[in-house]
């Protein structure tokens, strides 16, 4: 996720990071070249290609930009959803936390133990949404938080957090059958885990439910084919500035696409894409942090204005 300042006038028309430009950049030089070769040839060999009405094209841009809205909007909705599940996943651990004192106090030393291991299989199980969701990231972060008894389990899992989500129950299972927590104390502790697993199935589904083909096929057909035929209809009234206006509409279409494609993968490598890294070594610190320890790592920040 791009994370800076409200850049100047200046400096607003030179950065890249997160501008889409790169992506876009040879469909703009493509409609711009072929604007330039349309308006060539009907300047100099009158005749050759032929010539449309504008209105036609002018409608559907109207139409066009309505579509590239609308899917905008479902995108965005995905990418803003992702969010706030992770923000559901974030308190949600931090209030298993707070909850998870009264081992403390009723157990002593023993509870406090077991206190330890159940956060740290929080911690793992956050830090495992990660690579679940993220293509290409290593598990050995998640790994070494896992005690020898429990690794075999995380590798062998077809949905490593669930695995952990499961063994954070039997944890509270044992501590209720021997007595460490009691019924209340169980059921809320149950009900804030189920929080969590809740909002890890809203991510896989956001992550394995894309926005329905169609609607990407149609738009990259359209937009594709009136920025390609757009010279046709306004060289006559445009002239020789034909191709800037073609690059300038060509940069704004495809642009859209470009952003809407990233939207639509809130977990991707995408420099629009959700934190989820920065989020769960966040929550890892603050899990760490509730359990007394002092050496801990500063808070993730955003490197070159990027926040992974």
């Amino acid at each position: 996720m791009i994370v800076r300042p409200r850049p100047t006038l200046l400096c607003l028309f030179f950065i890249v990071r997160g501008s889409i430009i790169r992506r876009v950049l040879p469909q703009i030089i493509l409609t711009a070249v072929l604007s330039s070769l349309v308006v060539l040839c009907h300047k100099f060999w009158p005749g050759t290609l032929p010539v449309f009405s504008g209105a036609p094209f002018a409608l559907l841009g109207i139409a066009l930009s309505i579509f590239l809205g609308f899917r905008n909007n479902a995108c965005y909705d995905r990418w803003w959803e992702a969010r706030r599940q992770w923000g559901v996943i974030v308190f949600s651990a931090r209030h298993f936390a707070r909850q998870t004192l009264i081992l403390e106090s009723t157990a002593g030393e023993q509870g406090a133990v077991a206190r330890r291991r159940v956060l740290t299989l929080v911690i793992a199980f956050v830090q495992s949404l990660v690579p679940h969701l993220r293509s290409g990231i290593s598990r050995d972060k998640v790994e070494r938080l896992l005690p020898e008894d429990i690794k075999a389990l995380y590798r062998e899992s077809r949905n490593p957090p669930e695995a952990l989500s499961l063994e954070i129950a039997r944890e509270l299972a044992n501590l209720r059958s021997q007595g460490q927590i009691t019924d209340i104390n169980y059921q809320m502790l149950d009900r804030t885990l189920a929080d969590l697993t809740l909002a890890q199935a809203s991510c896989e589904r956001i992550r394995w439910t894309p926005v329905p083909f169609g609607y990407t096929l149609l738009l990259h057909r359209t937009a594709h084919l009136f920025c390609l035929l757009l010279p046709f209809g306004f060289d006559d009234v445009l002239g020789w500035f034909m191709p800037c206006a073609t690059a300038l509409v060509a940069y704004t279409f495809f642009g859209l696409d470009a952003l809407g494609d990233e939207l639509e993968a809130p977990f991707g490598k995408q420099p629009n894409a959700l934190p989820i890294e920065a989020i769960a070594e966040t929550v890892e610190i603050n899990l760490r942090e509730a359990m007394g320890e002092k050496n801990l790592p500063p808070l993730p920040v955003a490197v070159d204005y990027l926040l992974m």
